[in-house]
């Protein structure tokens, strides 16, 4: 059983800058891909962006490349997602989730999920 812990949300204004961390017990972290997903009030958790097992691939959806980035420590058993440029429309709570020996956008296919992290950004 792994257990995911996210910090390093809040409020920021629109424009700055926030880094989650999510931390992994329970499991040899190195055998599962990781993502972070996001539930804004009202809508369904979409995909934001995940890393394979050894940081060697990522992906990202259309509407955060370039601004988020998405890293891996697993000597630390943690997983980042940097997040600059924030749009108001990031405001969301944030997910970590954890996917056995692979990695996807697939929400289902993720077995194990954090609490989530809110984060608000102002206009």
């Amino acid at each position: 059983q792994v257990q995911l812990v996210e910090v390093g949300g809040g409020l920021v204004e629109a424009g700055g800058s926030l880094r989650l961390s999510c931390a992994a017990s329970g499991g040899t972290f190195s055998f599962y891909g990781m993502g972070w997903f996001r539930q804004a009030p009202g809508k369904e958790r979409e995909f934001v962006a995940a890393i394979s097992w050894s940081g060697s691939s990522t992906y990202y959806v259309d509407s955060v490349k370039g601004r988020f980035t998405i890293s891996r420590d697993n000597a630390k058993n943690t997983v980042y997602l940097q997040m600059n440029s924030l749009k108001p429309e990031d405001t969301a709570v944030y997910y970590c989730a954890a996917q056995r020996d692979s990695y996807s956008a697939t929400r289902s296919r993720y077995d194990y999920w954090g609490q989530g992290t809110q984060v608000t950004v102002s206009s």
